[in-house]
């Protein structure tokens, strides 16, 4: 099996110029949009200015905002977007005849495509509206639980994640365990948190682990989480939704069975897409999703069951993984992660910030949270928020969840731009300085 992720670095991580991939040939065929060629000029892949310019004209953005909130979902880039409208004129003109007569083999080729960028079998993922349906599906329907075991999450994941693991309380008869983790966080002080969650939750069989907060950026060390529950026989579910595309990694390092990921945040699909993952050899420890009975019982399909698709949303995804390959994981993340350190720099020089997402390579990518000290109230960072909106012309978002307090979360795209960064600090300070 081949788990090595196809991903095209030409152009981006080697060389000095080369195009950017287009379309499958029978995509053009049936005119699918193309990307347009750019070329890399510098030797720091995320400060090559050029590079980025152009990768920031595939965007058709709003500038009279500074959009800082870009962790809600990614913006297509335009080709992408055309191909979204073009797969979606073919399906309402074609409608139930091509829904019936074609879809399943092109659904089937999406999926394959996916696969190969994932590095992943083909038959260990299935597509999911979103990373939510994923997870939701793995952890209700995660059937090695008996009356008595526990479980455990944190208090950096996800609400809707956190929802679904109480709810195995009632409907599984489970002790169900929550830990903070530390702030300010480490990589040593986050493995021996749960460690020590480990060895003192009682009859502990599963765990949810998030790969890349929502909350406040913060990455954790899933490998080494996910070996110590290993050698204890637990479960891991992972929750992926902000790391895939945002972070440079392979799905088999992991070391986990059970991971939801998002498509439509820092892959760039439509809105509405993700996958979820159930490693070769665990299918079954999954049940059915509500018995499902659409394909055999041991096919991963059968794990989730979304009814009536947006056939042009998973139309359109080979093109966006096509441009997310021809600027590559690590360009991306890389490019992220200056562009949050940027900020971060200059934000941390200023009175009472606290930055909650550690410096420490590896724990950080491009979203990071703060908080101004002593205001961790709903009140003071929504009051922050609209002021750096409204006078300022800077989008961010409040982060509630944080054990220690609430935050606000920035979260830099691809096309933001340093001069946007800067003004936001700017913005930061005056207000900050105000009271």
């Amino acid at each position: 099996m081949n788990r090595t992720p196809q991903f095209s670095r030409r152009g981006v991580l080697g060389g000095t110029a080369a195009a950017i991939v287009t379309a499958s040939s029978a995509s053009a065929q049936n005119g699918a949009s193309s990307l347009p060629s750019f070329t890399r000029t510098g030797d720091s892949i995320s400060q090559d200015r050029p590079f980025w310019e152009q990768v920031a004209s595939l965007y058709d953005v709003d500038r009279g905002m500074v959009n800082l909130e870009n962790g809600y979902w990614g913006i297509m880039a335009r080709p992408v977007l055309a191909e979204f409208v073009r797969q979606t004129e073919r399906v309402n003109q074609q409608n139930t005849a091509y829904a019936r007569t074609k879809f399943g083999a092109d659904s089937d080729a999406v999926v394959s495509a996916l696969a190969r960028t994932a590095g992943v079998d083909k038959d260990e993922i299935a597509i999911t509206r979103g990373a939510t349906e994923a997870l939701q599906n793995l952890i209700v329907n995660y059937n090695r639980l008996q009356p008595g075991d526990s479980v455990l999450y944190a208090d950096l994941d996800y609400d809707s994640m956190q929802f679904a693991m109480e709810w195995l309380k009632d409907r599984r008869g489970v002790g169900v365990f929550k830990i903070a983790l530390p702030e300010p966080a480490s990589r040593q002080a986050i493995l021996d948190a749960y460690a020590k969650a480990i060895r003192e939750t009682p009859k502990l069989k599963l765990i949810l682990l998030t790969h890349l907060s929502h909350r406040t950026g913060l990455i954790i060390p899933v490998k080494e989480i996910a070996a110590m529950a290993r050698e204890k026989n637990i479960d891991v579910i992972l929750d992926a939704a902000h790391s895939w595309g945002q972070v440079d990694f392979q799905i088999a390092d992991l070391g986990v069975d059970f991971i939801g990921f998002n498509l439509h945040k820092w892959i760039g699909a439509p809105v509405g897409i993700g996958f979820l993952y159930i490693r070769k050899g665990r299918l079954d420890a999954i049940d059915r999703h509500y018995g499902d009975g659409s394909f055999d019982p041991n096919d991963i399909r059968t794990r989730v069951h979304t009814g009536t698709a947006n056939f042009a949303t998973i139309l359109t995804l080979p093109l966006a993984l096509k441009l997310h390959e021809a600027i590559g994981t690590a360009a991306k993340a890389a490019r992220l992660r200056y562009l949050r350190d940027r900020w971060v720099a200059k934000a941390r020089a200023l009175p009472n910030i606290e930055v909650l997402t550690p410096d420490e390579p590896g724990l950080a990518a491009g979203i990071t949270s703060f908080r101004v000290r002593n205001k961790g109230s709903r009140e003071d960072n929504n009051a922050l928020v609209v002021a750096l909106r409204d006078r300022h012309k800077v989008l961010t978002v409040r982060r509630d969840g944080v054990a220690r307090g609430q935050c606000i979360r920035v979260s830099p795209a691809l096309y933001t731009t340093e001069e946007e960064l800067d003004r936001f600090v700017a913005a930061l300070a005056v207000e900050t300085s105000m009271g």
